[in-house]
């Protein structure tokens, strides 16, 4: 039999192995990672970069056994979760190590020397291949270069920040390095010279890999849900919440709700960087989270989810987003209006000065429009109706269309729009909606105490986000967060850039 026969025999057999062995259901888990930092942020041998990072795969080692034992198909650690944040790119560099391409067919745990010194790929190998299940983890990975290479960086070599999978057999199954690098992370880390798009098949299903900010931008993350069709995505991030719209929790619950996926989110935890908010969403809602901002321990969660999703009786139905507010009426000058700041960006707010009744607000092309019932219009408290339709330009450069139902940090109106925690009006009923002008829009409903509302709201075909039977709970915000992709700037103009990144000088 001639070699190409060979193989498409062997992929033949491999795709029947699989479907024989698919399942319609699977159990996730993700693990919430305190992670210990170095001591120092002077540059360190390759021995004490090893011993830091084997006291965090410790950690991560008895979370792994646990989900394991629970019955866990995948686990999914956070990003910086082996060696975490405090570094330069000189510093960093004892961290690293040379991640191959999944294609060599590799598995660390029973070949660990066949790509050089690869102790902490050895590990991950090894936990995944002990304890039979899929282990998804954060490294850095490094890629000599020269002059020969005219984006090759100044110091010869490429960093990049790196998820891997090992599959339960303990092979490398996916290599993704991050396209979207956060600000500062830009000074150490290399973005990859083409955006990859990373899927693997599974037995339950297949799946696809980015990391943190990724989430913000269409390469990678909406191209693997939207057009390679992945049915879970997994997320290893590092996230900073900010409020109201940007918390952890709301914001990639949402995600998976208006991408229709779903999403296992490992989120370091550091409460003093405001880092916590990991789950494991389904289109229909949170299967299980956590957010804790009292602790400084890690946290394990673990759920069942379909393993298809889109095939699933509870996928929600494909939605118009701009077809229910197109019928209001237009907006109509109103002195009553006025401007607030959320997260720099300048929003147009109408307040909510009766128990009830329908409001609309505009900001250029977006017109937003509520229908609402309080339980109770409390003299203490302060609710508006807000739009924002432009460019965000904070941490990075991409276009916005947001309506929200936020709740004001006291009952000056000045401080609309401020991060607040809590309150205590609930809604008999609230019926938002907006004429997006994307089809990217993530529904949002967020409880007093940083709570999620799993089951109590909906999305409706005409793109009403509306409650069911009023909220069980004080009511932060309702939120519908649009995505204008298509306006944004390539990459990396839409980032702030550092000189590595740049073309090499020429000596």
């Amino acid at each position: 039999m001639v070699p190409s026969q060979t193989l498409l025999c062997a992929a033949v057999l491999a795709l029947a192995v699989l479907q024989a062995l698919a399942s319609d259901t699977f159990i996730a888990a993700v693990y919430e990672h305190a992670v210990i930092l170095p001591r120092t942020a002077h540059k360190v041998s390759p021995d004490d970069a090893l011993a830091l990072m084997n006291k965090n795969m410790d950690v991560l080692e008895r979370a792994i056994k646990e989900a394991a034992q629970q019955g866990a198909h995948i686990i999914v650690t956070p990003e910086d979760g082996i060696y975490g944040w405090v570094f330069t790119r000189e510093t960093i560099y004892p961290y690293l190590e040379d991640i191959p391409d999944p294609e060599v067919n590799w598995i660390p745990c029973t070949d660990p020397t066949r790509f050089g010194r690869a102790p902490v790929q050895e590990r991950l190998s090894c936990m995944a291949r002990n304890n039979s299940i899929y282990v998804v983890a954060n490294i850095g990975d490094k890629k000599p270069c020269n002059s020969s290479d005219p984006k090759c960086p100044s110091d010869g070599r490429y960093q990049y920040n790196t998820d891997v999978v090992f599959d339960s057999e303990g092979k490398l199954v996916a290599r993704y390095h991050k396209y979207n690098l956060f600000m500062s992370e830009a000074k150490h880390f290399n973005y990859p010279k083409e955006p990859e798009a990373i899927t693997f098949e599974t037995p339950f299903g297949k799946f696809g890999i980015f990391t943190c900010f990724d989430i913000l931008f269409r390469e990678p993350a909406v191209v693997l849900a939207s057009e390679l069709q992945v049915d879970t995505v997994l997320f290893p991030t590092a996230w900073m919440n900010v409020l109201p719209f940007l918390t952890a929790v709301e914001f990639h619950s949402a995600w998976a709700m208006g991408m229709g996926v779903n999403f296992l989110a490992s989120n370091t935890h550091n409460t003093i960087m405001s880092m916590t908010g990991s789950g494991i969403y389904a289109p229909d809602g949170a299967k299980a989270y956590y957010y804790n901002m009292k602790t400084v321990d890690g946290h394990l969660l673990i759920a069942k989810l379909d393993s298809h999703p889109h095939l699933s009786p509870a996928s929600p139905p494909a939605v118009s987003w701009s077809l229910y507010a197109s019928n209001v009426e237009s907006c109509l000058p109103d002195e009553k209006d006025f401007s607030g700041l959320i997260f720099h960006d300048q929003f147009t707010f109408t307040e909510l000065t009766k128990p009830e009744g329908s409001l609309t607000v505009c900001q250029k092309d977006l017109r937003c429009h509520l229908s609402y019932k309080m339980a109770e219009k409390r003299e203490d408290e302060v609710y508006v109706l807000g739009a924002f339709d432009g460019l965000h330009v904070v941490e990075g450069q991409y276009y916005l269309q947001i309506c929200t139902l936020l709740k004001c940090k006291n009952t000056d109106l000045s401080t609309c729009g401020q991060p607040v925690e809590t309150a205590q009006t609930k809604f008999d009923m609230f019926s938002l909606s907006g004429t997006f002008g994307t089809n990217y829009v993530f529904p949002e409903v967020l409880y007093s105490g940083v709570q999620l509302a799993p089951g109590e709201f909906e999305v409706l075909s005409d793109g009403r986000l509306q409650s069911k039977n009023g909220t069980s709970k004080p009511l932060l915000t309702v939120t519908l967060f649009g995505r204008c992709y298509e306006k944004d700037l390539p990459h990396p103009l839409r980032s702030f850039l550092y000189p590595h990144n740049k073309k090499r000088k020429q000596l």
